[in-house]
């Protein structure tokens, strides 16, 4: 029997142990996609405890607390900290087979050297010395960006934020991570949700535009690119609930901006011609740019009315869509091709049913500008398991070209979470090892290293124009 996550961890042959160790082990991390705080980077945040790193604001545990019959006061509310952890280290035993479970004690042992099993009973150990090495050690936001080696970090921003906490970092010459802000419009295009007026009326505030139509709209969210690009913006993100197309002409965009604006209901197909219009100016403004277009779809927001009107969004109640949005993607893409105007983009759906479909999909636009011009994005939210994270790897390995695959982010509002960088790494060597040693391929292990060195880091170095701070 092995010991629980020892050095070998998830490693099941002497391959995957030799691709690990000698080659995944020792390459930075590109974070090209999260929802870390750039103003908690700049001041070096110092956390008071562990609750206060780990639950505070990560829907992944609060998910599994709700699992174990747990009250919401000891989840989002006001209960004390220690009382929040210790619930928390009570239920966490029983995830067996969750990610959060891995990701836990990855965490604990890289961050705080502890090599022991959390539960209820040893609760009190591991808040003890949790606290002591956070009051005591240098373990800030810095240092364990530092200590996790991560070279760039790619928050995720709305387009009316003045990018206050990047300027500042990007003039710290202490501090050698890159943190660049991604642009991330979906505001802008929701206008069939609550706060769309308010939310433009802020658009033109911040841009000193006035929007009135659809070309005023499309005015304001150019300069807004082109501040960001000032700052170093590699990438933009749309986070769809589902995929959409929709044929449009100006004048109709023209009168449903003006219904919008006035405060009229929308149809379902308005919304959808609004939406694939920006989607279309945005797409062809990333490719004046350079950007990268990463589009996130397939998530059903808020199905628990009664919670979000008590603690609102992104509190832990999203869940897999329902929606098929193939057909739409295909004809967004096709557009885009057709005039020029397709970017780097990388797909992710929260469905894993869409795996076969995304990793056709992108062999059907693919470029001359960087091999893998599209990428079927790793595995998103529900799916960034052990499980999950295979099938993708294997349907892309199937289907695609796995070599060129721009390999993990952590998507996560949590700066402990890139141990799961590691957790993807072992995996990816793992399924590389049981290939190599059933003889499907050579075991060229130079041939191999690189692949895997590639998939950790070099890819997504490539893809994104990533550039070193000196």
């Amino acid at each position: 029997m092995k010991k629980f996550m020892d050095k070998d961890f998830l490693l099941s042959t002497e391959t995957a142990k030799i691709l690990y160790h000698e080659h995944a082990a020792k390459m930075p991390i590109i974070d090209y996609h999260c929802h870390v705080s750039p103003k908690e980077i700049f001041e070096d945040k110092h956390f008071k405890n562990i609750s206060e790193l780990w639950l505070s604001g990560d829907h992944y545990k609060w998910r599994i607390m709700r699992s174990n019959g747990i009250d919401e006061y000891y989840i989002t509310g006001s209960a004390p900290d220690r009382e929040k952890f210790q619930k928390f280290a009570e239920a966490l035993p029983k995830a067996i087979g969750n990610p959060m479970y891995h990701w836990c004690h990855l965490e604990l042992k890289k961050y705080f050297g502890y090599n022991g099993i959390l539960n209820g009973e040893t609760a009190e150990e591991v808040w003890n010395l949790c606290e002591n090495k956070l009051r005591n050690e240098k373990l800030g936001v810095r240092d364990i960006i530092e200590k996790s080696g991560v070279k760039f970090i790619g928050t995720t921003d709305d387009p009316i934020d003045s990018l206050e906490w990047h300027k500042k970092i990007a003039e710290d010459e202490s501090f050698k991570t890159t943190v660049a802000p991604s642009f991330r419009p979906d505001k802008a295009l929701n206008i069939d949700k609550p706060g769309w007026t308010e939310y433009i009326e802020k658009l033109s505030e911040v841009s000193e535009t006035k929007i009135s139509d659809f070309a005023s709209l499309k005015a304001v969210l150019k300069s807004r690119m082109d501040y960001f690009n000032e700052h170093g913006c590699k990438a933009s993100d749309h986070g769809l609930d589902h995929m959409v197309y929709e044929d449009f002409s100006e004048p109709e965009l023209d009168f449903i901006i003006k219904k919008g604006l006035e405060h009229k209901e929308v149809s379902k197909k308005e919304a959808s011609m609004l939406k694939t219009a920006l989607l279309v100016f945005c797409a062809g403004e990333y490719v004046r740019l350079g950007w990268v277009m990463q589009i996130h779809y397939n998530c059903l927001r808020n199905p628990n009315t009664e919670m979000f009107s008590k603690i609102g969004p992104d509190t832990g109640f999203d869940c897999i869509g329902p929606e098929n949005g193939s057909t739409a993607l295909a004809r967004l893409l096709d557009r885009l091709n057709s005039e020029k105007s397709l970017p780097k983009t990388v797909l992710y759906s929260l469905d894993p049913s869409d795996n076969a479909f995304l990793d056709t999909l992108i062999g059907s636009f693919q470029g001359t500008e960087v091999p893998g011009k599209l990428q079927h994005g790793s595995a998103w939210w529900f799916n960034d398991n052990k499980q999950g994270m295979r099938d993708q790897l294997i349907s892309l390995a199937n289907l695609s070209m796995l070599g060129n695959f721009i390999g993990m982010l952590t998507d996560s509002r949590s700066f402990l979470s890139y141990t799961r960088h590691e957790y993807f790494r072992r995996i990816l060597c793992s399924l590389i090892g049981e290939w190599v040693e059933n003889g499907e391929y050579p075991n060229d292990l130079s041939t191999l290293g690189k692949i895997v060195e590639d998939i950790s880091y070099n890819n997504a170095a490539r893809y994104f124009g990533l550039e070193e701070k000196q």
